[in-house]
């Protein structure tokens, strides 16, 4: 099968498993916070060990220290400017109108998914494998977004069809990045390689800091996340000895 339709599938799961639960029946807490935490110990490992040395290895130390800064400004940014749904216990961040505040958060949701899969395609350019492990780290960082952004749109409209297909159509931004940097990488410099490579990196940082490791420090976890956040890192490393 065609390894873009395969990061193309593996991306959209995420947003689609997590819509469906949300709509039927919600995995319990612990189980998502792990996840989470499994999935931020994915991306920061790839991040230190894989897409800096990249980076400085395609451009050189100060073109990947902007592209870190860079895509960690750019998700701050994001983050701050557009109403974004932190996966934590389906709860917004903001607004009164539910229905109201259910819609600006898919439309945050569709703005940060286009640079995610960007950052999916990114491995294409030297290291496929990276690609789809990256790709499995932001699906399982999908799964409790489409439960959050599925769940309350649900409860608006008592349409379960409609809000599942609402809140899964979140997945078309990152198939969207991942096509626009695949068909757009020919065309970019060796510098301009590193430079989004390391953007990639802060972007991957700042989800991991931001959002998926304050999410997963509950009380409920007993410690347990800290195990799969171990094991998110152990996992790249075992994956880089294939």
């Amino acid at each position: 099968m065609n390894l873009i339709l395969i990061l193309i599938i593996i991306a959209s799961l995420g947003p689609i498993v997590g819509s469906l639960a949300g709509v039927l029946k919600k995995p319990s807490n612990v189980f998502m916070f792990n996840m989470l935490s499994f999935a931020a110990g994915v991306m920061l490992s790839i991040s230190f060990l894989e897409l800096v040395p990249e980076s400085i290895q395609f451009s050189s130390i100060w073109i990947c220290i902007l592209g870190l800064t860079s895509g960690a400004v750019v998700m701050y940014i994001l983050d701050r400017t557009i109403p974004h749904l932190h996966p934590s216990l389906n709860a917004q961040e903001q607004g009164c109108n539910l229905r109201r505040t259910a819609t600006y958060v898919l439309l945050g949701i569709f703005m940060h998914n286009f640079p995610e899969g960007m950052a999916i395609a990114v491995g294409l350019t030297s290291d496929v494998k990276m690609s789809v492990i990256v790709a499995l780290a932001i699906m399982i960082h999908d799964i409790p977004e489409g439960i959050c952004t599925a769940a309350p749109y649900y409860y608006c409209t008592k349409k379960k069809l409609k809000s599942f297909l609402v809140s899964a159509s979140t997945a078309i931004p990152t198939i969207m990045g991942i096509l626009v940097f695949y068909y757009l990488s020919k065309y970019i410099p060796l510098w301009g390689v590193g430079f989004l490579i390391a953007a990639t990196a802060g972007l991957m940082i700042y989800i991991s800091a931001d959002e998926l490791i304050p999410t997963s420090c509950s009380k409920l976890t007993q410690h347990s996340t800290i195990f799969s956040l171990i094991g998110g890192v152990l996992l790249v490393l075992v994956l880089k000895t294939l």
